[in-house]
């Protein structure tokens, strides 16, 4: 059974990281247009690579939860498919074998000129000047605000395929993730962990678990194990 998950920022915030949720247009204290948009990044480069190394020493410092935990045991039981709004790699510390990343993911650094040109990043910092194959110089492999989401086609295909579906810790604000849920089928099962219900009225076969992620997905286990 094909067990099809989103997350957002509400899932890291239970680990320490402040995640940029789209109300005051501010992300640990910087307006979002100057740290996380192509111009942004051709005005003032080195600000913005700042910005993510300090960003990315904040994840690397932080520790998996126990609801990215859980997500990882229920692979013991279900065909689990991450798909996360989130560039941080907790996930992936925490055991899942399978996690899309919409926006990228900050331990990896790409090339300015071909965004799907990578590399893992050694230690915590890209420095101005270290360049890719290509000559142009390393960015942090995040999708920006105004850039396209390569990943989306994938995660659309994964939640057209989802036998069950579950939402946690995303206020449903950001596009084109947000418009995921469109395309999971209306008779599954859409179970949604957040304190703050989004507004999910017009879909079928809503479950709302208005806990935070942690007590949530604790819930969700409880209520997958009893359903087998």
């Amino acid at each position: 059974m094909k067990l099809v998950v989103l997350t957002g920022a509400g899932i890291s915030a239970e680990s320490g990281l402040k995640t940029f949720r789209d109300a005051d247009g501010l992300w640990e204290g910087y307006n979002v247009y100057d740290v996380a948009t192509p111009e942004a990044w051709e005005r003032n480069p080195e600000l913005v690579q700042e910005f993510y190394n300090e960003r990315r020493r904040q994840v690397l410092a932080a520790k998996p939860n126990l609801a990215h935990q859980v997500l990882a045991e229920l692979e013991k039981d279900f065909d689990v498919e991450i798909i996360t709004q989130n560039i941080d790699d907790l996930h992936e510390r925490a055991g899942s074998t399978k996690v899309t990343h919409l926006h990228g993911v900050i331990t990896r650094s790409q090339s300015d000129r071909k965004a799907d040109l990578t590399y893992a990043i050694v230690g915590s910092e890209i420095k101005m000047g270290e360049l890719c194959e290509l000559g142009s110089q390393l960015r942090p492999h995040v999708v920006w605000f105004g850039e396209a989401v390569p990943m989306i086609e994938v995660a659309v295909k994964l939640c057209k395929q989802a036998d069950l579906f579950v939402l946690i810790g995303t206020s449903l604000a950001v596009y084109p993730a947000a418009g995921l849920i469109d395309f999971v089928p209306s008779f599954v099962d859409k179970y949604i962990i957040d304190p703050k219900t989004p507004d999910v009225k017009r879909y079928k076969n809503i479950i709302n678990i208005e806990k935070n992620a942690v007590e949530g997905v604790a819930t969700l286990k409880e209520i997958l194990a009893n359903a087998r």
